[in-house]
């Protein structure tokens, strides 16, 4: 069973954002730990962010998408947990981690539907987000 009981701070909303993308498809990819691990280590919106926080979140996200109400769980912590501001951030960081490995399985896609609407992302705001990630994950 999940620890709920675990206060869930803005970042590791993010971060359980990410990892709740790459886990979706049941494949979690080496580009997309690799993206994961690139974003906490690299964006000022994880400045001081506690490494060790990684894991315990990454097996939070486990452990909900085995329950089935899982993912409505989830998404209550995130949205308890991020300030709105940051709802963008979240999906932006969600997208990238979907183009990361060069494909986009459906249930990446199912879930990065459920993000725009759970996180009530404008629809022009998100076709600009996923425009972006995908530019910044083409390849030759």
């Amino acid at each position: 069973m999940a620890d709920t009981t675990l206060t869930m701070t803005a970042q590791d909303a993010l971060v359980a954002m990410m990892i709740a993308v790459s886990a979706s498809d049941e494949d979690i990819r080496t580009a997309e730990l690799v993206k994961i691990n690139s974003a906490v280590n690299n964006l000022p919106v994880f400045a001081g962010y506690d490494l060790d926080r990684l894991n315990r979140m990454a097996q939070m996200v486990f452990d909900l998408f085995e329950q089935e109400d899982g993912l409505d769980a989830l998404f209550g912590l995130v949205r308890e947990a991020l300030p709105d501001r940051l709802f963008e951030t979240a999906y932006a960081l969600a997208c990238d981690v979907a183009a990361a490995d060069g494909t986009l399985e459906e249930a990446e896609l199912r879930l990065l539907e459920e993000i725009r609407y759970e996180l009530n992302i404008d629809r022009l705001h998100a076709a600009a987000i996923e425009r972006g990630a995908r530019a910044r994950h083409m390849t030759l």
